[in-house]
């Protein structure tokens, strides 16, 4: 097949620190680069692949600090409309900038809903509910319109790039970005009660600077048992999930799939994660991890962590959210929206041979 992959241009691909949606599109695209297909990458100018890549800003937009993110993001589906009699299928990342364009073009486009439903996007969603969706999981379709969705399809991740660890060192660990919807100030809140150690490695954006400032700079300060290392790369984050007793996952909006809880789990660290959101189709309750309602559960559950087995968390990952596993789902979804094949909406894709639909 030939296949455009319309990536986001905050971060390039793969992102050097933190970037999930940019990680994912990365995954994606090398593998099917190895599986013989003939991939268009649409993203930054620093990203590195072995698919073909076209550019629309010369680096990440987060790095060239531009004030004027929307240019180069409507450059870049401009790009791939422009050339769409070169592709069999575009596979949209980058959210709803590519309706107007998908809408008309003669070429099928797929997109992936990254985001969640707003009173401010729920509008343009239902305006072009008739394009083909893919949810990252089910809880994400909940409270939006009804739109074409084409299948569930969950993040893969490829497992030999997250060395397993059966022993820890004692510690608590947060990982992602500094944020209240994801409940930095709760997990500080937690170690403290426990008198535990916390790394946070996160990244912190300008728009949640007040935020820091206000519930995360004053609990910084408590003996320095709850440290933030800042932003840190793939490498770095491996090796602090895999040595720490157990990641923190106290998030406080409607999460449609936390890519941080597979990561942590791959190298045999278990998650404490609320009740929200995509984590009860992530977590298996007391098996890798658990799941609680409120902070003082929390603190509850790292208490008996230890009866967590840290293989089971990898041997979790490695059955429901490989590379493969997700890779041959969307495999089978550009053939048959290429095809033009109906398929059940609410059905989570599994994977057939490639022999049984037109190459």
């Amino acid at each position: 097949m030939r296949i455009a992959q319309l990536s986001p241009l905050i971060e390039r691909v793969p992102p050097r620190r933190y970037g999930g949606t940019e990680r994912v599109v990365h995954y994606l695209t090398e593998e099917l680069v190895r599986r013989g297909h003939d991939v268009t990458l649409f993203a930054s100018g620093d990203s590195e692949t072995k698919a073909k890549l076209v550019a629309s800003s010369s680096h990440s937009l987060r790095s060239m600090y531009t004030s004027d993110e929307a240019a180069f993001t409507m450059l870049n589906v401009a790009k791939v409309y422009k050339s769409a009699e070169q592709f069999d299928v575009i596979h949209n990342q980058l959210d709803y900038y590519a309706f107007p364009t998908a809408y008309f073009s003669p070429v099928p486009t797929v997109t992936t809903f990254h985001g969640a439903f707003t009173l401010e996007n729920r509008n343009i969603y239902d305006e072009y509910k008739n394009l083909n969706f893919v949810s990252i999981s089910d809880s994400q379709r909940k409270g939006g319109p009804p739109l074409n969705w084409r299948a569930t399809i969950y993040h893969g991740i490829p497992l030999e790039k997250f060395p397993f660890k059966a022993n820890h060192k004692n510690y608590l660990v947060y990982v992602g970005r500094i944020s209240l919807e994801k409940g930095t100030h709760i997990a500080m809140d937690v170690a403290m009660a426990l008198n535990m150690e916390l790394i946070i490695a996160a990244k912190l954006d300008k728009y949640d600077v007040d935020y820091f400032n206000k519930y995360v700079a004053p609990r910084l300060s408590n003996g320095g048992k709850v440290r933030w290392v800042g932003e840190v790369d793939e490498k770095e984050r491996n090796k602090l999930t895999a040595d720490a007793l157990c990641l923190l996952h106290p998030i406080t909006w409607r999460e449609p799939f936390g890519l941080t809880m597979i990561e942590a789990m791959a190298t045999g660290c278990p998650v404490v994660a609320f009740n929200k959101g995509s984590v009860p189709e992530i977590i298996v309750e007391r098996k890798t991890g658990f799941i609680v309602e409120k902070e003082s559960e929390m603190i509850r559950a790292i208490k008996k962590i230890n009866s967590i087995s840290r293989k089971e968390c990898r041997r979790h990952v490695e059955n429901n959210f490989n590379l493969k596993r997700m890779v041959d789902a969307y495999e089978k979804l550009y053939y048959e929206i290429i095809n033009g094949q109906k398929q059940s909406p609410n059905t989570q894709t599994t994977p057939v041979s490639r022999s049984k639909v037109l190459k």
